[in-house]
């Protein structure tokens, strides 16, 4: 009983090893069209400078160090930008428009979408989270 237990335990740390390690490099033409369309929309001037691909989404580093997570057809799922502002093209209005009016000076670092909306990340290190329509839900500091 004991070794089967052992056994268990050592396939389950394998199997969880291997799904972890799905992280691959990959050329960046293999990043789907979309998601490079959207880069050269939006970072206009950024080289991808790395792409990785796991079993169900993309993953790209531009020159600026931007992080770019896109779903496995290519739509993006997660911006991050450290210091520098995301884009306002990609941040919904009622969202830039709630920043503007309640923190003066911040800007958008970050911005994941969730299933009941959108993490954002300011540049004073406050997250809020938005619904789909832009109201806010939450806030963490």
């Amino acid at each position: 009983m004991k070794e089967m237990k052992y056994f268990l335990m050592a396939l389950m740390c394998l199997a969880s090893s291997s799904i972890m390690a799905d992280d691959t490099p990959i050329p960046v033409e293999q990043l789907p069209e979309v998601a490079r369309t959207f880069v050269q929309t939006n970072f206009k001037g950024q080289k991808i400078m790395y792409a990785e691909k796991d079993w169900n989404s993309f993953e790209c580093r531009l020159a600026d160090g931007t992080k770019i997570e896109f779903s496995k057809k290519g739509a993006w799922k997660k911006i991050d930008r450290k210091s520098v502002a995301v884009p306002e093209s990609i941040v919904p209005q009622a969202i830039l428009e709630y920043v503007k009016a309640n923190f003066e000076g911040c800007v958008v670092t970050k911005i994941e979408k969730e299933r009941y909306g959108y993490d954002i990340e300011l540049s004073n290190d406050i997250d809020l989270k938005f619904n789909y329509q832009g109201a806010l839900i939450g806030m963490d500091d």
